[in-house]
């Protein structure tokens, strides 16, 4: 019988550079105080491919493409702008070294089980190639409101579901 949904409840996310370009790196860095992290979607370009005695346009499916940013909302106080201040001067450094920044996002209950004679179960997180803001924006201010900010991610590449790395806790 299938599960009826899960939670995002107990979610974590982190961040880590790649030891080499293009591999996924063995270590991340958890990220704190999380209140939302935005949708990375996938949509079909579409190739039109009808002909002169078509009348009505056919369309079969193109690459697809990713959204460009994956936006972070995080509670700001001086532990996490501390945080996100040290993300930030991680993927300059990284840059200036062609390594890539990439985000975890580890989902409880997200897992893989693998058939065998022992089948085992793989925790598995959600993997994006992003680049953060430069630095901290300004949040929006309300009356008798949260400070939170939403921290912009410019994303490179959407590598999607895989084998979780464990964060700290």
């Amino acid at each position: 019988m299938a599960a009826s949904g899960l939670s995002t409840l107990g979610i974590t996310f982190g961040y880590g550079v790649e030891a080499t370009t293009g591999t996924k790196p063995a270590s991340f860095n958890k990220l704190t105080r999380i209140n939302a992290i935005g949708e990375v979607t996938i949509e079909a370009e579409n190739i039109d491919s009808s002909a002169l005695e078509d009348y009505l346009t056919k369309y079969v499916a193109g690459r697809g493409t990713v959204s460009d940013t994956l936006t972070v909302t995080v509670n700001l106080t001086p532990e996490t702008q501390a945080e996100w201040e040290t993300l930030i001067s991680a993927a300059a450094t990284a840059k200036t070294n062609n390594l890539n920044v990439w985000f975890e996002t580890i989902v409880p209950g997200l897992t893989k089980t693998t058939p065998g004679e022992t089948p085992t179960t793989t925790q598995q997180a959600f993997f994006v190639v992003a680049e953060p803001p430069t630095k901290i924006p300004q949040p929006s201010l309300d009356q008798n409101g949260l400070l939170t900010v939403e921290m912009n991610c410019t994303i490179k590449s959407y590598e999607g579901i895989a084998d979780a790395v464990a964060l700290p806790a």
